[in-house]
């Protein structure tokens, strides 16, 4: 039987679950993508203040583009496997490095399919928001994230260089 997810909004109740699920990362050493910068905060409760004025054109951080970032959550036990952030529109940065949609699942919940979950309920977000065409991104090398992209109907289009990363672009249209 295959396990179903949901993606839904953090909240200050989750703030144990959420503290653990970066916690994994931290201890593996792996970069935290689509958590909308829970890896670099000062506390649960600056992060989460910045999550929300990040969902809104009015009030997103300077440097930033409005946001909505999701915890991907397994529909029976409830527990928090993944973590997935639509940014609403691009800047250029975005345009060439981060694409529209940022995403992560802990070590732990790997290899079950929760990334194509997590993706493919995340595009339909974006249609909800009127986005036509949607660029994800993932490391060169990623091929777990690669695969997932290509799954959800990722068409390949280049490779852009930022530092010593190689990024893939990928467009899907909805």
């Amino acid at each position: 039987m295959e396990k179903t997810l949901k993606l839904v909004l953090p909240a200050p109740e989750q703030k144990e679950e959420i503290l653990n699920y970066k916690k994994e990362f931290e201890e593996n050493r792996e970069s935290m993508d689509g958590t909308a910068g829970l890896a670099a905060a000062e506390s649960f409760e600056a992060w989460y203040e910045a999550l929300l004025d990040n969902r809104s054109e009015e009030t997103v951080r300077e440097g930033l583009v409005p946001a909505t970032t999701y915890l991907g959550v397994e529909a029976q036990s409830g527990r928090i496997v993944g973590f997935i952030d639509i940014r609403h529109r691009l800047n250029e940065y975005l345009l060439q490095f981060g694409g529209h949609i940022g995403y992560s699942v802990r070590k732990s919940e790997r290899g079950h399919g929760y990334a194509a979950q997590m993706l493919q309920l995340a595009l339909e977000t974006c249609r909800e928001l009127g986005i036509k065409r949607v660029l994800i991104t993932c490391n060169k090398g990623n091929l777990a994230s690669e695969k997932t992209i290509l799954k959800c109907g990722g068409v390949f289009e280049n490779e852009t260089v930022n530092g010593q990363e190689i990024f893939r672009r990928f467009w899907i249209d909805l």
